[in-house]
């Protein structure tokens, strides 16, 4: 089957269509060329980008990570046609290379990273990751563990919350909302969604609640991130991802927000860069950069795809190649 048909065959059936399908299937494809090739989906989620990888390479074997339970649940469902060409392991992102050396897989020949959070984990009211629900405060994308949105809302001090606001959702009045949080949960705890959601609105001043959408959205995207430790999980896991590309092997990484697109940068630049010291007339072999960027700068997804799934709107992709060993 073509990768350029999959998308439309996903539509046609009625699935759920992954972010710039056909752009991660064709960044991907030239290092899926070999007999054996293997791939880590560093963030399966319900398992799109897999699916659509390996009905394209029948000889592709997929390595899968997530801490969602039920991300797992569905996608091994999902992917039972696959079964023997699949490992699903429920873990963070930055242990990518203990679940590799566990797999049996320490090299791999492609990576992919679908950073965020996942259609289920949004539309499931339940998870308290959503303004748009009343629900209780919690964003924990594995449910196992302690630290919950609502534990975060009402016992950090105001200068952590100010922190947080500011660092992880961008938010111009962080210290303004971490203040009316503050206040409002001495008054007893703030506990839900809606209720959350209701002070942030009432903390952002009424000029600037008139555009950029909910108010709420940069405060509830701050705690996910801090529930979650994301930043952290892609600062370790991107790199390990590239240490573990073969020569030839690419990754292809889907940022969602300017924290992640802008830390992928980073790493990518880092990698891709000529470390050799000024004023050589010889390049020096082991300062020669060990990647290369397939894109230039941030991709984004066209206006088709984004009139067809609203949530790719916000979708940055960049990719790497190993074009050197060591």
């Amino acid at each position: 089957m073509g990768v350029e048909t999959l998308s439309t065959d996903f539509e046609q059936s009625g699935g759920h269509v992954p972010v710039m399908l056909d752009r991660v299937l064709e960044l991907l494809a030239p290092a899926l060329t070999g007999p054996e090739p293997v791939v880590v989906d560093a963030n399966l989620g319900l398992g799109g980008h897999a699916e659509a990888l390996l009905a394209a390479h029948p000889a592709l074997h997929l390595v899968g990570i997530d801490r969602d339970p039920v991300a797992i649940e569905r996608s091994t469902r999902r992917l039972a046609p696959y079964a023997d060409r699949v490992t699903i392991v429920r873990a963070v992102s930055d242990e990518l290379t203990d679940v590799l050396a566990a797999a049996g897989r320490r090299r791999v020949d492609g990576a992919l990273f679908d950073l965020g959070v996942s259609s289920p984990q949004l539309d499931e009211a339940e998870r308290g990751f959503a303004y748009s629900y009343d629900a209780p405060l919690d964003m924990r994308m594995d449910p196992d563990q302690e630290l919950t949105a609502e534990r975060v809302v009402n016992t950090y001090s105001a200068a952590e919350l100010t922190r947080i606001l500011r660092d992880y959702g961008e938010e111009r009045f962080a210290s303004r909302v971490a203040g009316f949080i503050v206040r409002e949960r001495a008054q007893g705890p703030i506990e839900t969604t809606k209720r959350l959601a209701e002070l942030v609105r009432a903390a952002i001043p009424a000029a600037t609640r008139r555009t950029g959408g909910n108010p709420a959205k940069r405060t509830f995207q701050a705690l996910r991130i801090e529930v979650n430790g994301e930043l952290t999980a892609l600062e370790h896991a991107l790199p390990a991802s590239l240490d573990a590309l073969a020569l030839g092997g690419r990754v292809v990484v889907l940022a969602y927000h300017s924290l992640e697109d802008r830390l992928t940068k980073q790493v990518l630049v880092a990698r891709t860069r000529d470390t050799s010291p000024p004023g050589l007339p010889v390049p020096l072999e082991e300062h020669q950069p060990r990647f290369r960027l397939l894109t230039r700068g941030a991709e984004l997804p066209d206006d088709d795809e984004v009139a067809r799934n609203p949530r790719a709107a916000s979708a940055r992709l960049r990719a790497a190649e190993r074009i050197r060993q060591g």
